[in-house]
């Protein structure tokens, strides 16, 4: 079918081939997505870039051992993911850095100031109650609910079981919410 995108499969296929314009595409696919995943593990904008760099070029090299049958989108954000602890074990100003989260607009009227406020102030609670959990809790949350990906997608990243990713999840969201009950 003419003009419509190739499949993740496909780009992967030929980019196996030797096609760099086949890769180039599945990085500017990806590419933002991986850099979100390497800063929710990193914390840090430039070690979440290098990360995000490195591991598309640990893809590129590994691309022979990627399954066809396999999605793309959860083998790449496992390598990115991977490439960030990696990075994050031997960072050691990870303390004080607030979690990015980015606004999304549906492109409606600009909200009024007070909303605007309220909001605010609920993403700096949010935000602070974020940080005061474990890495750990704060890469599954940050996975499966400000990233967007499926409980499925997130075990692959996490590389666990399913049934794994779940209970981390929910224990994870047990503390955020006991983070947040607290009294002020």
């Amino acid at each position: 079918m003419e003009g419509r995108p190739l499949e993740d499969a496909e780009l992967a296929r030929r980019a196996r081939e030797g096609d760099d314009a086949a890769y180039e595409d599945l990085v500017k696919r990806y590419g933002q997505i991986a850099f979100r995943v390497a800063w929710l593990v990193t914390r840090d904008h430039a070690e979440a870039e290098d990360s995000a760099q490195e591991a598309f070029v640990k893809a590129y090299y590994a691309l022979p051992r990627f399954r066809p049958d396999s999605p793309f989108r959860p083998w790449m954000l496992k390598i990115v993911a991977n490439e960030a602890r990696n990075r994050a074990r031997s960072m050691r100003r990870r303390q004080g850095l607030a979690l990015r989260t980015a606004a999304v607009s549906d492109g409606d009227a600009a909200p009024s100031p007070e909303t605007a406020a309220l909001a605010k102030e609920d993403r700096e609670v949010l935000v602070a109650a974020l940080n005061r959990l474990s890495p750990a809790d704060r890469e599954v949350i940050g996975y499966r609910f400000l990233l967007g990906l499926s409980e499925s997608e997130t075990a692959d990243v996490l590389d666990v079981r399913l049934g794994t990713a779940k209970s981390r999840l929910s224990r994870a969201m047990a503390r955020l919410r006991a983070v947040l009950e607290e009294p002020a």
